[in-house]
C-alpha cells in the first residue's frame, strides 16, 4: 500500500491499547468508544497485513508480529510528537513594567536577555510610578523603587553623585566656583536629592542659583550629558556613562539615600512560562 495511505490516526490506539491490554481501559484513556477502538486498531491492522493483538477471554495478548512492531512505533511516535512540540513552541512573553529613571541600566540588560535567551520576550511598559499593584495591574513582574520597597529581590541601592558633561570641564577639570554658576539639574520637582548630597560637602554650601527640574531621573541624566548644567544621578545608572566618557564624576563623595531598586513578582504567576528564567537572567546580568 501507498505510505500516503497510512492510517496515523490508529497509532495512539494500538498504543495505548497495547499498555493496556484491555479494550475497556485503552478506550477510557483514548475518551473513545470500545468499537472505535476496535475500528481503529483493525484498519492499522488491514493496512498491515497481518494481526496485533490476540483476543482471549481474559483479554487481549499481542501477536508476535504485534510484539516486535511495538517499540519502533513507540520511538516513531515520540520523535513524531517532539517534532510537533518543537515547531509549535512559542516565545515565553513577561510582561514587565518598569520606572523611567530605571531605564539606563535595564535596557542594556534586555538587550543582553535577547542574545542569551531569544525565547524569552519581554513586553516593556515604562511609567513614572515607582510601584505596583498586582491585584489591578495585567503584569507578570515590576521593577518597584523607592525608600520603602521591601518587596522582591534588590537590584541595587540608590546611592547619589554629581556628574557633568566633559563639555563643561576647563582644560580637563571643574573649575573651583562651578557650583556658584552652573545650573543645578533636580531629577525631581524639589531639590531632595541636591540637598541631602550637599549635607556632608565639605565646601560652604553653593546657593543653588540656578535651577532646573525635572520629573525623572533619567532627563536630568540626559541634559547633564548635554552639557545643560550639573546634576545628581544615581552611580549604577550612570554607570555606563562614565565608563564611556559622556559623563565626569567630578566629586568622589557619594550618599546613599536609603531608597533601592527591587524585582518584583506576581505570586503565583503561570501566565507566562519562563518567568523564572526571566527573573534569573536578569538578576545574573545585574
Amino acid at each position: 500500500m501507498a505510505r500516503r495511505n497510512f492510517p496515523l490516526n490508529t497509532i495512539d490506539a494500538f498504543l495505548v491499547t497495547a499498555r493496556h491490554l484491555n479494550l475497556t481501559r485503552a478506550a477510557k484513556e483514548l475518551c473513545l468508544t470500545q468499537g472505535a477502538v476496535s475500528r481503529k486498531i483493525a484498519a492499522l491492522e488491514e493496512w498491515l497485513g497481518f494481526a496485533l493483538f490476540e483476543r482471549h477471554a481474559r483479554g487481549l495478548h499481542l501477536t508476535p508480529q504485534g510484539s516486535a512492531l511495538l517499540p519502533d512505533m513507540q520511538h516513531a511516535f515520540e520523535n513524531l510528537l517532539d517534532v510537533a512540540e518543537r515547531a509549535s513552541h512559542k516565545p515565553s512573553v513577561i510582561r514587565l513594567k518598569a520606572p523611567t529613571c530605571a531605564m539606563r541600566w535595564l535596557v542594556p540588560r534586555l538587550i543582553e536577555l535577547e542574545q542569551s535567551a531569544p525565547d524569552i520576550q519581554v513586553a516593556l511598559t515604562t511609567t513614572v510610578e515607582h510601584g505596583i499593584n498586582f491585584k489591578n495591574e495585567p503584569y507578570d513582574a515590576a521593577i518597584v523603587f523607592g525608600p520603602h520597597a521591601r518587596a522582591g529581590t534588590l537590584l541595587f541601592e540608590e546611592i547619589l553623585t554629581p556628574v557633568i558633561g566633559r563639555s563643561l570641564l576647563v582644560n580637563g577639570e571643574l573649575p573651583a566656583d562651578a557650583l556658584q554658576r552652573l545650573t543645578f539639574l533636580h531629577p525631581t520637582r524639589d531639590r531632595t536629592d541636591w540637598s541631602l548630597w550637599l549635607e556632608n560637602y565639605p565646601a560652604p554650601r553653593p546657593a543653588m542659583l540656578k535651577n532646573q527640574h525635572f520629573d525623572t531621573m533619567d532627563l536630568a541624566i540626559s541634559a547633564a550629558i548635554q552639557g545643560f548644567g550639573i546634576a545628581i544621578a544615581d552611580e549604577t545608572l550612570v554607570a555606563e556613562d562614565l565608563r564611556t566618557g559622556r559623563l565626569v564624576r567630578p566629586f568622589a563623595h557619594s550618599v546613599k539615600t536609603g531608597a533601592s531598586y527591587r524585582l518584583s513578582v506576581r505570586e503565583g504567576s503561570d501566565g507566562a512560562a519562563g518567568l523564572d528564567a526571566f527573573c534569573a537572567s536578569l538578576l545574573r546580568l545585574g
